[in-house]
């Protein structure tokens, strides 16, 4: 409560403190005010004070932080940002909403930076260029709504936050945040990670339901998830985060939904993913920047298609808010806890935002792009995504009948928190979209395509068949070989990984069992460094003699030092789910592939090496002979139902005495 001692939100923003302004529980504001610190690096952000007293910091994250992990990115300069939480105040919802100011914020010359037809052919591009060549799965490219604004900044600010909180529903977080020279306001659906308590969580939101005129109806979202493009969308992203996930946890991380995220104007398809973890939060960030939602997979090579699509830095776009709050140490000294992180951390994406500086308006929206894609549908798409936050700040109108849906949905959400209402009022629409019977069946029905791996608990296990030996992963630049090593691991290997530019000739011949991994591109490529790396270690193992599993491109790469030929797929496998037979027993795996190996229809075996390949079509799925075995799809992924299986009989294979 404001009172005395407490300035009102509006006597804050006069004074020209800096302050945030976050509502996460949907009945209390926020208030955060204190001073403001740049730093260059997420391990740099001020946890600890001077006398080793742990603080509450909000940071704001910008895009260019990728440049952590050697990934590429337009950079712009835009800081790190800091806000050392002084003094942090709770205000009831209707009390903030009291305070706020309600005239409308004029906005000129508004309009998208890119134009409809530009757009539509920057989409076409990503699709023939880069997922048509093999650089990913998916890309975001974005636009950005623009406009000038003449009111004072931090008005807007406090204006845009009471119009967000009043008509957009279903965000993660609401705020306003306004420093020096600098104000972003939004309504997040997204929480990237937060890590409490040992736990991990995130997020993955995908596929966009735009809601029609006079609101959205079963049958409407139904013709939505039964959509192969949108489903396949999400399932990408929730492999994207596993990536992440099992790079920091070490239980690997389960999934659990799908779920419907519904907000004003859109709703998305979801899933939560958890696990344990000991990282500091800093570093949790860290390794997982930044969401497959807002940039795609994978994500390393996704950065670079962004720095060659977009031609203007993202600034705060795609990067995070991070609330880093100190955790309760029950009266424990803080010298008695070491290696426990200090922290709890809440980190929404930076999306669903608008950004005001030297007086202009920027609303940045994306569109994930993938081979169903159709241009003007994204197009669309960002349209849809603008309006979620212009339609709350004025800039465009509101539908009224959304409006009534919104209002009735709060109205049965304060029902169910214990709020007092007209009971005699007329009964209200179906709370959720998601409540109907047929909905939800057919939300559920999408994880029978998946692998029950993934969607059980990842904890300890028997020792696993391979207890006592070793693995060597050589990462090609995609984390999927994260996941694997996981996977591996609890086969009972003992594993490590290296990436691609550090693995070694000794580290090659000495491991037991070499694992070289996926990556983008074309395996034939005669320029790229990784490229030549990843044949040189696949040729070196291979004429060793001694145990090789190679996966994708290194799956692509053995087959051409076997004499194969490798092709482009006439449309690229990427997300795509199949039931191959592998040496006579059938499989579900998912592919993420635009190259292939070739054989002749019915060729079962080049020389040594046993063939499995599609009969039609001659596209090779599988190879193994003495010593060494290859996979074309993703044993790993979560549309791997035989995944598992699968890499227990290759890896087997691998390791089991020639000639046995």
């Amino acid at each position: 409560m404001t009172g005395p001692s407490h300035p009102s939100i509006p006597e804050i923003a006069a004074s020209g403190i800096p302050f945030a302004l976050i509502a996460r529980d949907g009945r209390t504001v926020e208030l955060l005010t204190g001073d403001v610190v740049d730093v260059d690096l997420l391990g740099d952000i001020p946890l600890i004070d001077e006398h080793g007293k742990a603080r509450e910091v909000l940071a704001l994250v910008p895009f260019r932080q990728v440049r952590e992990r050697g990934f590429e990115c337009h950079d712009d300069g835009a800081p790190l940002r800091c806000l050392i939480v002084g003094e942090r105040t709770t205000i009831a919802r209707d009390d903030a909403l009291a305070q706020l100011p309600t005239a409308p914020v004029p906005l000129e010359d508004a309009g998208f930076d890119i134009a409809d037809e530009d757009y539509a052919e920057i989409v076409r591009r990503v699709i023939a260029d880069e997922i048509g060549r093999g650089e990913g799965a998916n890309f975001v490219i974005r636009r950005d709504f623009t406009a000038g604004v003449p009111t004072d900044a931090a008005t807007a600010a406090l204006t845009w936050f009471r119009a967000l909180l009043e008509h957009e529903r279903g965000a993660y977080w609401t705020f306003a945040v306004v420093t020096p020279g600098h104000v972003a306001v939004g309504a997040s659906p997204e929480a990237h990670v937060s890590a409490r308590d040992g736990v991990v969580t995130m997020n993955p939101i995908s596929g966009t339901f735009r809601h029609p005129d006079g609101g959205a109806t079963t049958q409407a979202l139904t013709d939505f998830l039964e959509s192969t493009k949108e489903t396949e969308e999400l399932f990408m992203v929730v492999d994207e985060e596993l990536k992440m996930m099992s790079a920091v946890c070490s239980d690997g991380g389960r999934i659990t939904g799908p779920h419907l995220k519904e907000m004003s104007r859109l709703t998305h398809t979801e899933y939560v993913l958890r696990g344990r973890s000991r990282h500091d939060p800093r570093e949790i960030l860290r390794e997982t920047m930044f969401a497959p939602t807002v940039t795609g997979s994978p994500m390393q090579n996704a950065c670079t298609v962004i720095t060659r699509h977009e031609t203007t830095p993202r600034g705060y776009y795609s990067g995070v808010a991070a609330l880093f709050t100190p955790r309760p140490l029950e009266g424990t000294p803080r010298q008695d806890r070491a290696g426990e992180p200090t922290h709890d951390l809440d980190a929404p994406i930076l999306i669903r935002t608008a950004y005001l500086q030297d007086g202009r308006l920027r609303v940045p929206v994306g569109a994930t792009l993938v081979r169903h894609s159709d241009p003007y549908g994204e197009v669309g798409e960002t349209h849809g995504k603008a309006a979620g936050v212009l339609g709350a700040i004025g800039a465009v109108p509101r539908d009224a009948a959304a409006e009534r849906a919104t209002a009735a949905a709060a109205a049965t959400d304060a029902a169910a928190a214990g709020a007092a209402v007209d009971e005699d009022e007329p009964a209200a629409e179906p709370r959720r979209l998601a409540d109907d019977p047929a909905i939800a069946s057919l939300l559920a029905s999408r994880n029978a395509r998946l692998a029950e791996f993934w969607l059980n608990p990842q904890g300890a296990t028997e020792p696993g068949p391979f207890a006592g030996r070793s693995a060597l992963v050589v990462d090609a630049e995609d984390r999927f070989t994260t996941m694997l090593a996981h996977q591996l691991r609890h086969l009972g290997l003992d594993v490590g990984i290296v990436p691609w530019s550090e693995v070694t000739d000794e580290q090659i011949d000495a491991a037991e069992l070499v694992v070289s991994g996926p990556g983008p591109g074309d395996p034939r490529d005669p320029v790229s460094s990784r490229m030549q790396r990843m044949r040189a270690v696949v040729a070196r193992r291979r004429a060793s003699g001694r145990p090789l599993l190679a996966v994708c491109l290194s799956h692509q790469i053995l087959a051409h030092g076997l004499g194969l030929g490798l092709t482009p797929l006439a449309a690229p496998h990427q997300g795509l789910q199949k039931t191959v037979d592998l040496f006579g027993t059938p499989a579900s795996i998912g592919f993420y592939n635009t190259f292939t190996a070739h054989v002749p229809a019915g060729v079962s075996q080049v020389g040594e090496t046993e063939v499995a390949a599609d009969p039609a079509t001659g596209d090779v799925y599988a190879l193994r002979g003495p010593g060494y075995a290859s996979v074309q799809g993703h044993l790993e992924s979560i549309l791997s139902r035989d995944g598992m299986t699968t890499l227990r009989r290759l890896v087997d294979h691998a390791l089991s005495p020639v000639g046995a």
